[in-house]
């Protein structure tokens, strides 16, 4: 943990009331109750973890242990900024090495998960510069990705098959995937149509692990131009088989096979829609659509919209359809900054706020409608919401962090793009570390457009917040923003 946290202060009262006390647990819940010891007996399949360091990040207080979505999201999230060692032992806690030493993200039973590993490791080295990491993070990357393309890969529809992102339950997929109910197992590998289908989120994924493939193989001085192309069929290949141009929408699952193949599933999903715009396979005009279009619960966005007929049926929505996972709001509030929607911004923002403030800590999932911490129903009963989940608590970070004072990591430095909605008030982030620097960053004004900016008093160009990789020692940012 940090020897000194970060911290935010809005100069409003009631945002301070509201956002101050979700940042300092989201702090609390990642660096501390979820950072716990790492057993290397057990996670020394990469050979990789650092001893010295001896923690990682959990999955949270139902989970002893981080599975590869947990690991890369909560380190992509906010793990790798604010404890960039700890961040590393839990990325390379999810790798292992191939009989010819090799480096390659472990190979358990949800692989459609283990992309979301490759725009994480990426994100790392961009926080911290680490080469050392990069090299065999590109190793890493390249094996895995190649071994999704041997098994998954549909040259037909230029797109990858496989469950969508983080959906192991079949409560996420549509009557078509799965029947009249949700048969005997909850796995959705245990249901054949649900693992040949074509989502949205994870090719959405897919074409940004490419693109961070080629971004790794470009600062490493290596060819990867292959990677880019594969990024681009992947993402031209989104638009032609999931937009809907006379609905102004995406959908969200196409099943290859049984009775509704061939069919575009025409249903919202959160995680999709964002990943769609984080890696910018829609343009500005389409991007501005979705955030302004989308449907959003009174407590945020649902994973999947609206709910399907078994549970419209049962009078409970599903473990993974029309319900509240804040995993899927920090994405879908990162998303909404970046294409610069400041009232969907803040909508989710202060969301996600709220439902911490019912409990006083975060939660796996929670109802759309009340608010009430609640895991849903699959296989005829309502599951548990696990307690302290520590995406959940990242996924704040990442509004804060990457939304509201809009860092944005590069090889060069750190370029800042924030979003301060109107009637937040003036917000400083303090005391956070980046790489050898320790930044204030005070934000004032309102929206989105940067009006004037300055370094440790110094005028800067007008509309470029950029901090150089190279800076050490303590520095404080003005940036003052003006509209949107």
């Amino acid at each position: 943990m940090p020897a000194v946290l970060p911290a935010v202060l809005f100069e409003n009262p009631e945002t301070q009331a509201l956002l101050g006390p979700a940042y300092a647990g989201a702090l609390t819940n990642l660096l501390v109750t979820n950072t716990v010891p790492c057993d290397p007996d057990v996670y020394r399949g990469s050979g990789l973890l650092d001893p010295g360091v001896g923690t990682f990040f959990r999955a949270g207080g139902g989970y002893e242990q981080p599975w590869t979505r947990d690991a890369a999201v909560n380190s992509w999230n906010a793990g790798s900024l604010l404890a960039p060692d700890v961040a590393r032992n839990t990325l390379w806690a999810v790798v292992t090495r191939q009989d010819d030493g090799g480096l390659v993200v472990q190979q358990d039973d949800q692989w459609w998960d283990q992309v979301v590993w490759v725009p994480a490791a990426w994100h790392h080295y961009l926080v911290t510069g680490d080469r050392e990491f990069l090299r065999d993070a590109y190793d890493t990357a390249a094996r895995t990705l190649a071994l999704r393309e041997a098994g998954q890969w549909s040259a037909e529809h230029g797109l990858f098959t496989g469950p969508s992102f983080f959906n192991d339950g079949i409560a996420g997929y549509p009557d078509p995937l799965v029947g009249a109910d949700d048969g005997a197992s909850s796995f959705v590998l245990d249901h054949p149509a649900a693992v040949t289908q074509l989502a949205l989120s994870t090719n959405a994924l897919y074409a940004g692990a490419y693109a961070a493939l080629a971004a790794m193989a470009d600062e490493l001085g290596r060819p990867g131009q292959d990677h880019a192309r594969r990024a681009a069929r992947i993402a031209e290949s989104v638009e032609a088989h999931f937009w809907q141009p006379g609905r102004g929408r995406y959908g969200y699952s196409i099943p290859t096979e049984g009775p509704a193949a061939g069919e575009l599933q025409d249903y919202q999903e959160g995680a999709g829609l964002a990943f769609v715009l984080l890696f910018g396979l829609a343009d500005p005009a389409r991007s501005a659509a979705v955030t302004r279009d989308a449907h959003v619960s009174p407590h945020g966005i649902t994973d999947v919209h609206p709910r399907f007929g078994r549970y419209a049926a049962a009078g409970h929505a599903g473990r993974h359809n029309d319900i509240v996972w804040p995993v899927v709001q920090g994405f879908w509030a990162d998303a909404a900054a970046r294409t610069g929607d400041q009232a969907a911004f803040a909508a989710e923002v202060t969301s996600l706020a709220r439902l911490f403030h019912r409990t006083g800590s975060y939660y796996e999932i929670y109802d759309a409608a009340t608010g009430a911490v609640d895991g849903g129903y699959q296989n005829g009963r309502v599951w548990d919401s696990e307690p302290e989940q520590t995406w959940s608590a990242s996924a704040f970070l990442r509004m804060v962090h990457g939304g509201l004072f809009g860092l944005r990591p590069t090889p060069s430095g750190l370029d800042l793009a924030p979003v301060l909605p109107a009637g937040w008030g003036d917000a400083t982030l303090s005391v956070l570390r980046y790489r050898d620097a320790e930044l204030t960053v005070r934000l004032t004004g309102s929206g989105a457009r940067v009006a004037a900016v300055t370094l440790d008093g110094v005028p800067r160009e007008p509309g470029v917040v950029h901090v150089p990789a190279d800076l050490s020692g303590a520095h404080t940012l003005d940036v003052l923003l003006a509209g949107a």
